[in-house]
Protein backbone atom coordinates (compact mmCIF):
# COMPACT_ATOMS: atom_id res chain seq x y z
CA UNK A 1 0.00 0.00 0.00
CA UNK A 2 1.55 3.28 -1.14
CA UNK A 3 1.70 6.27 1.14
CA UNK A 4 0.75 9.71 -0.17
CA UNK A 5 3.79 11.91 0.40
CA UNK A 6 4.35 14.45 -2.35
CA UNK A 7 0.88 15.77 -3.28
CA UNK A 8 -0.41 18.92 -1.57
CA UNK A 9 -4.09 19.52 -0.78
CA UNK A 10 -3.36 23.26 -1.13
CA UNK A 11 -2.28 23.02 -4.79
CA UNK A 12 -4.43 24.74 -7.45
CA UNK A 13 -5.89 22.62 -10.27
CA UNK A 14 -4.53 23.04 -13.81
CA UNK A 15 -6.06 25.81 -15.93
CA UNK A 16 -7.64 23.36 -18.37
CA UNK A 17 -9.51 21.61 -15.55
CA UNK A 18 -10.75 24.92 -14.14
CA UNK A 19 -11.96 26.07 -17.56
CA UNK A 20 -13.90 22.87 -18.23
CA UNK A 21 -15.37 23.10 -14.73
CA UNK A 22 -16.57 26.67 -15.38
CA UNK A 23 -18.12 25.61 -18.69
CA UNK A 24 -20.26 22.93 -17.05
CA UNK A 25 -21.28 25.31 -14.27
CA UNK A 26 -23.21 27.37 -16.81
CA UNK A 27 -25.07 24.60 -18.66
CA UNK A 28 -28.86 24.45 -18.67
CA UNK A 29 -30.77 21.18 -18.35
CA UNK A 30 -31.39 21.07 -22.10
CA UNK A 31 -27.66 21.63 -22.73
CA UNK A 32 -26.83 18.79 -20.35
CA UNK A 33 -29.37 16.43 -21.92
CA UNK A 34 -27.98 17.07 -25.39
CA UNK A 35 -24.27 16.99 -24.49
CA UNK A 36 -22.92 13.70 -25.87
CA UNK A 37 -19.68 14.12 -23.93
CA UNK A 38 -21.43 13.69 -20.57
CA UNK A 39 -21.35 10.08 -19.39
CA UNK A 40 -24.72 8.93 -17.99
CA UNK A 41 -24.08 5.56 -16.26
CA UNK A 42 -27.76 4.62 -15.93
CA UNK A 43 -28.24 5.11 -19.69
CA UNK A 44 -25.22 3.12 -20.87
CA UNK A 45 -26.01 0.23 -23.23
CA UNK A 46 -23.58 -2.66 -23.18
CA UNK A 47 -23.74 -3.17 -26.94
CA UNK A 48 -23.39 0.54 -27.78
CA UNK A 49 -20.91 2.11 -25.36
CA UNK A 50 -19.45 5.58 -25.99
CA UNK A 51 -15.83 5.90 -27.03
CA UNK A 52 -13.46 5.29 -24.14
CA UNK A 53 -16.01 3.49 -21.95
CA UNK A 54 -15.56 -0.22 -21.31
CA UNK A 55 -17.71 -2.72 -19.44
CA UNK A 56 -15.10 -4.32 -17.18
CA UNK A 57 -17.03 -6.68 -14.91
CA UNK A 58 -20.29 -7.57 -13.20
CA UNK A 59 -20.78 -6.91 -9.50
CA UNK A 60 -22.78 -9.95 -8.51
CA UNK A 61 -25.97 -9.23 -6.60
CA UNK A 62 -25.41 -12.29 -4.45
CA UNK A 63 -22.21 -10.72 -3.11
CA UNK A 64 -24.23 -7.78 -1.81
CA UNK A 65 -27.46 -9.50 -0.85
CA UNK A 66 -26.42 -10.71 2.59
CA UNK A 67 -25.17 -7.23 3.51
CA UNK A 68 -28.35 -5.61 2.20
CA UNK A 69 -30.48 -8.07 4.15
CA UNK A 70 -28.49 -7.42 7.31
CA UNK A 71 -28.74 -3.66 6.83
CA UNK A 72 -32.53 -3.83 6.58
CA UNK A 73 -32.96 -6.64 9.11
CA UNK A 74 -36.49 -6.76 10.49
CA UNK A 75 -37.97 -4.67 7.68
CA UNK A 76 -40.53 -6.85 5.94
CA UNK A 77 -41.04 -4.26 3.18
CA UNK A 78 -37.57 -4.98 1.77
CA UNK A 79 -37.43 -7.62 -0.97
CA UNK A 80 -34.73 -9.99 0.22
CA UNK A 81 -33.86 -11.19 -3.29
CA UNK A 82 -34.26 -8.24 -5.65
CA UNK A 83 -30.62 -7.33 -6.31
CA UNK A 84 -29.35 -8.68 -9.62
CA UNK A 85 -25.85 -8.32 -11.14
CA UNK A 86 -24.67 -4.73 -11.64
CA UNK A 87 -22.44 -3.64 -14.55
CA UNK A 88 -19.17 -1.91 -13.69
CA UNK A 89 -17.66 0.49 -16.24
CA UNK A 90 -14.19 1.97 -16.66
CA UNK A 91 -12.75 4.79 -18.79
CA UNK A 92 -9.54 4.43 -20.76
CA UNK A 93 -8.36 7.95 -19.86
CA UNK A 94 -8.95 7.67 -16.09
CA UNK A 95 -7.07 4.62 -14.80
CA UNK A 96 -8.56 2.91 -11.76
CA UNK A 97 -11.94 4.65 -11.87
CA UNK A 98 -14.95 2.34 -11.52
CA UNK A 99 -18.39 3.67 -12.48
CA UNK A 100 -21.28 1.70 -10.98
CA UNK A 101 -24.86 2.65 -11.92
CA UNK A 102 -27.70 1.98 -9.45
CA UNK A 103 -25.52 0.29 -6.86
CA UNK A 104 -28.07 0.59 -4.06
CA UNK A 105 -31.81 -0.01 -4.56
CA UNK A 106 -34.36 2.57 -3.37
CA UNK A 107 -35.03 0.97 0.02
CA UNK A 108 -31.33 0.97 0.88
CA UNK A 109 -30.98 4.58 -0.21
CA UNK A 110 -33.83 5.81 1.97
CA UNK A 111 -32.61 3.78 4.95
CA UNK A 112 -29.07 5.10 4.52
CA UNK A 113 -30.33 8.67 4.42
CA UNK A 114 -32.41 8.11 7.55
CA UNK A 115 -29.46 6.76 9.52
CA UNK A 116 -27.06 9.41 8.29
CA UNK A 117 -29.35 12.36 9.01
CA UNK A 118 -31.53 11.20 11.91
CA UNK A 119 -28.79 9.36 13.84
CA UNK A 120 -25.31 10.42 12.73
CA UNK A 121 -25.92 14.14 12.23
CA UNK A 122 -27.19 14.25 15.83
CA UNK A 123 -24.00 12.68 17.21
CA UNK A 124 -21.91 15.52 18.73
CA UNK A 125 -18.70 13.69 17.77
CA UNK A 126 -19.48 14.25 14.09
CA UNK A 127 -18.43 17.78 13.17
CA UNK A 128 -20.23 19.88 10.54
CA UNK A 129 -19.36 23.03 8.63
CA UNK A 130 -21.41 24.92 11.26
CA UNK A 131 -19.26 23.96 14.24
CA UNK A 132 -16.53 26.42 13.27
CA UNK A 133 -18.73 29.46 13.87
CA UNK A 134 -21.68 28.25 15.99
CA UNK A 135 -22.25 26.69 19.38
CA UNK A 136 -24.19 23.66 18.20
CA UNK A 137 -26.82 22.35 20.58
CA UNK A 138 -28.79 19.22 19.86
CA UNK A 139 -32.52 18.46 19.69
CA UNK A 140 -34.15 17.61 22.97
CA UNK A 141 -30.96 17.82 25.01
CA UNK A 142 -29.54 21.32 24.45
CA UNK A 143 -26.14 19.70 25.12
CA UNK A 144 -23.24 21.62 23.54
CA UNK A 145 -20.39 20.03 21.59
CA UNK A 146 -18.29 19.74 24.75
CA UNK A 147 -20.92 17.43 26.27
CA UNK A 148 -20.41 15.93 29.71
CA UNK A 149 -19.41 12.29 29.07
CA UNK A 150 -21.37 11.28 32.18
CA UNK A 151 -24.68 12.38 30.66
CA UNK A 152 -27.09 9.68 29.45
CA UNK A 153 -26.25 8.20 26.06
CA UNK A 154 -29.75 7.43 24.82
CA UNK A 155 -30.23 7.91 21.06
CA UNK A 156 -30.54 11.60 20.23
CA UNK A 157 -33.47 13.17 18.46
CA UNK A 158 -33.14 14.05 14.81
CA UNK A 159 -32.81 17.70 13.78
CA UNK A 160 -35.82 16.89 11.57
CA UNK A 161 -37.79 16.30 14.80
CA UNK A 162 -36.59 19.53 16.32
CA UNK A 163 -38.46 22.83 16.69
CA UNK A 164 -37.72 24.55 13.35
CA UNK A 165 -37.72 27.95 15.06
CA UNK A 166 -35.13 27.01 17.70
CA UNK A 167 -32.06 29.22 17.49
CA UNK A 168 -28.40 28.24 17.30
CA UNK A 169 -26.12 31.00 18.54
CA UNK A 170 -22.79 32.09 17.01
CA UNK A 171 -19.48 31.94 18.83
CA UNK A 172 -18.84 35.55 17.83
CA UNK A 173 -22.11 37.54 17.60
CA UNK A 174 -20.24 40.48 16.09
CA UNK A 175 -19.51 38.36 13.00
CA UNK A 176 -22.46 35.98 12.67
CA UNK A 177 -26.15 36.16 13.51
CA UNK A 178 -28.18 33.42 15.23
CA UNK A 179 -29.73 30.91 12.83
CA UNK A 180 -32.80 28.73 13.17
CA UNK A 181 -32.89 24.96 12.85
CA UNK A 182 -35.04 25.47 9.77
CA UNK A 183 -32.34 27.62 8.20
CA UNK A 184 -29.72 25.01 9.06
CA UNK A 185 -31.59 22.16 7.43
CA UNK A 186 -32.74 24.09 4.39
CA UNK A 187 -29.60 26.01 3.54
CA UNK A 188 -26.71 26.26 6.00
CA UNK A 189 -25.76 22.59 6.47
CA UNK A 190 -23.18 21.72 3.81
CA UNK A 191 -21.26 18.77 5.21
CA UNK A 192 -20.92 16.33 8.10
CA UNK A 193 -17.75 14.37 8.90
CA UNK A 194 -18.05 10.76 10.09
CA UNK A 195 -15.24 8.82 11.75
CA UNK A 196 -11.97 10.71 11.24
CA UNK A 197 -12.78 14.40 11.65
CA UNK A 198 -11.06 16.21 8.79
CA UNK A 199 -9.75 19.69 9.62
CA UNK A 200 -10.84 21.78 6.62
CA UNK A 201 -8.71 24.78 7.59
CA UNK A 202 -5.40 22.95 7.99
CA UNK A 203 -6.44 20.20 5.53
CA UNK A 204 -5.25 17.41 7.83
CA UNK A 205 -6.75 14.75 10.06
CA UNK A 206 -6.21 15.49 13.77
CA UNK A 207 -3.90 13.21 15.73
CA UNK A 208 -5.36 10.72 18.18
CA UNK A 209 -8.21 8.27 18.18
CA UNK A 210 -11.08 9.37 15.91
CA UNK A 211 -14.76 8.76 16.59
CA UNK A 212 -15.92 5.30 15.56
CA UNK A 213 -17.24 5.08 12.02
CA UNK A 214 -20.87 3.79 12.00
CA UNK A 215 -20.49 0.01 11.98
CA UNK A 216 -23.66 -0.76 10.00
CA UNK A 217 -22.56 1.54 7.17
CA UNK A 218 -19.05 0.06 7.30
CA UNK A 219 -20.47 -3.45 6.81
CA UNK A 220 -22.66 -2.37 3.91
CA UNK A 221 -19.81 -0.63 2.09
CA UNK A 222 -17.37 -3.46 2.75
CA UNK A 223 -19.65 -5.83 0.85
CA UNK A 224 -19.46 -3.62 -2.24
CA UNK A 225 -15.88 -2.37 -1.86
CA UNK A 226 -13.90 -4.88 0.23
CA UNK A 227 -10.55 -3.24 -0.55
CA UNK A 228 -11.41 -0.10 1.42
CA UNK A 229 -11.93 -0.02 5.18
CA UNK A 230 -14.31 2.85 5.98
CA UNK A 231 -12.50 5.05 8.50
CA UNK A 232 -13.67 8.55 7.57
CA UNK A 233 -16.38 10.10 5.42
CA UNK A 234 -17.65 13.46 4.32
CA UNK A 235 -21.39 13.65 3.85
CA UNK A 236 -21.89 16.53 1.40
CA UNK A 237 -25.28 18.27 1.22
CA UNK A 238 -25.97 20.26 -1.95
CA UNK A 239 -28.80 22.45 -3.20
CA UNK A 240 -29.17 23.61 -6.83
CA UNK A 241 -26.61 26.36 -7.34
CA UNK A 242 -24.07 24.74 -5.00
CA UNK A 243 -20.77 23.44 -6.36
CA UNK A 244 -17.61 21.68 -5.22
CA UNK A 245 -14.44 23.15 -6.71
CA UNK A 246 -11.82 20.88 -8.34
CA UNK A 247 -9.52 19.35 -5.75
CA UNK A 248 -7.60 16.19 -4.89
CA UNK A 249 -8.09 14.03 -1.80
CA UNK A 250 -4.49 13.59 -0.69
CA UNK A 251 -4.58 14.18 3.08
CA UNK A 252 -4.85 10.47 3.89
CA UNK A 253 -1.75 8.41 4.71
CA UNK A 254 -2.56 5.69 2.19
CA UNK A 255 -3.86 5.45 -1.35
CA UNK A 256 -6.63 2.90 -0.81
CA UNK A 257 -9.61 3.48 -3.11
CA UNK A 258 -12.15 6.21 -2.34
CA UNK A 259 -15.90 5.41 -2.34
CA UNK A 260 -18.52 7.93 -3.48
CA UNK A 261 -22.29 7.26 -3.41
CA UNK A 262 -24.94 9.71 -4.66
CA UNK A 263 -28.51 10.37 -3.46
CA UNK A 264 -31.26 12.68 -4.68
CA UNK A 265 -30.88 15.17 -7.53
CA UNK A 266 -28.44 14.45 -10.34
CA UNK A 267 -24.99 15.99 -10.12
CA UNK A 268 -22.27 16.49 -12.72
CA UNK A 269 -19.02 14.93 -11.50
CA UNK A 270 -15.81 16.01 -13.20
CA UNK A 271 -12.61 13.92 -12.97
CA UNK A 272 -9.28 14.57 -14.69
CA UNK A 273 -7.44 12.32 -17.14
CA UNK A 274 -4.25 10.49 -16.23
CA UNK A 275 -2.14 12.95 -18.25
CA UNK A 276 -3.80 16.02 -16.72
CA UNK A 277 -4.66 17.38 -20.16
CA UNK A 278 -8.42 17.02 -19.89
CA UNK A 279 -11.21 15.44 -17.90
CA UNK A 280 -14.43 13.45 -18.09
CA UNK A 281 -17.83 14.58 -16.85
CA UNK A 282 -20.23 12.00 -15.41
CA UNK A 283 -23.92 12.55 -14.65
CA UNK A 284 -24.39 10.77 -11.33
CA UNK A 285 -27.96 9.90 -10.44
CA UNK A 286 -29.43 8.69 -7.16
CA UNK A 287 -27.93 5.32 -6.20
CA UNK A 288 -24.91 5.59 -8.51
CA UNK A 289 -21.42 5.07 -7.14
CA UNK A 290 -17.87 5.71 -8.26
CA UNK A 291 -14.76 4.08 -6.85
CA UNK A 292 -11.52 6.04 -7.29
CA UNK A 293 -8.55 3.68 -7.21
CA UNK A 294 -5.17 3.53 -8.93
CA UNK A 295 -4.19 6.78 -10.65
CA UNK A 296 -7.74 8.10 -10.29
CA UNK A 297 -7.25 8.12 -6.50
CA UNK A 298 -5.11 11.24 -7.00
CA UNK A 299 -7.16 12.77 -9.83
CA UNK A 300 -8.56 16.29 -9.77
CA UNK A 301 -12.31 16.08 -9.33
CA UNK A 302 -15.24 18.33 -8.49
CA UNK A 303 -18.97 18.96 -8.84
CA UNK A 304 -19.69 21.92 -11.15
CA UNK A 305 -23.46 21.48 -11.32
CA UNK A 306 -26.43 20.20 -9.32
CA UNK A 307 -29.33 19.57 -11.70
CA UNK A 308 -32.57 20.76 -10.10
CA UNK A 309 -35.85 18.83 -10.26
CA UNK A 310 -34.14 15.50 -11.01
CA UNK A 311 -34.66 13.71 -7.70
CA UNK A 312 -36.49 10.39 -8.30
CA UNK A 313 -40.19 10.54 -7.43
CA UNK A 314 -39.91 7.71 -4.89
CA UNK A 315 -37.26 9.68 -2.95
CA UNK A 316 -38.50 13.26 -3.40
CA UNK A 317 -40.72 13.30 -0.27
CA UNK A 318 -38.00 12.05 2.10
CA UNK A 319 -37.91 12.22 5.12
CA UNK A 320 -41.67 11.60 5.02
CA UNK A 321 -42.05 9.29 2.03
CA UNK A 322 -45.27 7.62 3.20
CA UNK A 323 -47.93 7.86 5.90
CA UNK A 324 -46.43 5.29 8.27
CA UNK A 325 -46.42 6.40 11.92
CA UNK A 326 -42.61 6.55 12.11
CA UNK A 327 -42.54 8.86 9.08
CA UNK A 328 -45.32 11.23 10.15
CA UNK A 329 -43.07 12.82 12.77
CA UNK A 330 -41.13 14.32 9.85
CA UNK A 331 -44.18 15.60 7.98
CA UNK A 332 -43.02 19.22 8.32
CA UNK A 333 -40.06 18.34 6.11
CA UNK A 334 -41.91 16.29 3.50
CA UNK A 335 -40.31 16.96 0.12
CA UNK A 336 -36.95 18.14 1.51
CA UNK A 337 -34.99 15.71 -0.62
CA UNK A 338 -36.65 16.92 -3.85
CA UNK A 339 -34.29 19.90 -3.82
CA UNK A 340 -31.13 18.22 -2.54
CA UNK A 341 -28.22 16.15 -3.69
CA UNK A 342 -26.40 14.20 -0.98
CA UNK A 343 -23.04 12.53 -1.51
CA UNK A 344 -21.41 10.05 0.86
CA UNK A 345 -17.67 10.18 0.24
CA UNK A 346 -15.77 7.48 2.16
CA UNK A 347 -12.06 6.90 2.53
CA UNK A 348 -9.47 4.94 4.48
CA UNK A 349 -7.11 7.27 6.34
CA UNK A 350 -4.33 4.84 7.17
CA UNK A 351 -3.39 1.18 6.82
CA UNK A 352 -3.47 0.91 10.62
CA UNK A 353 -6.73 0.21 12.46
CA UNK A 354 -6.73 3.33 14.63
CA UNK A 355 -9.05 1.93 17.28
CA UNK A 356 -7.07 -1.30 17.69
CA UNK A 357 -3.85 0.69 17.86
CA UNK A 358 -5.28 3.00 20.53
CA UNK A 359 -6.55 0.05 22.57
CA UNK A 360 -3.14 -1.63 22.39
CA UNK A 361 -1.41 1.53 23.56
CA UNK A 362 -3.77 2.21 26.46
Amino acid sequence: MTQIKSLSPHERPPDIIRQIYKTYQKLSLSDIDSDKNIIDPQSLELDNLPSGIRHSQWMQGSDLQLALNEFTKGDSSFDQNDHGPIPVFTHQSVSGLLIIPSLFPPKIQTELLSRLFHRDLSNPEHQTNLHLHYNITYPGTQVPLSADPNLPTSPPLSFFQDDPTRLLYPKDPTVHKPITVQNVINKKLRWVTLGGQYDWTAKVYPQGRPPKFPEDITSLLRAAFPETEAQAAILNVYSPGDTLSPHRDVSEECDTGLISVSFGCDGLFLISHDNGEGCETIRLRSGDAVYMDGLSRFAWHGVPKIISETCPDWLADWPCIDEKPDMLQYKTWKGWMSGKRVNLNVRQMTSVNLHDAADAGS
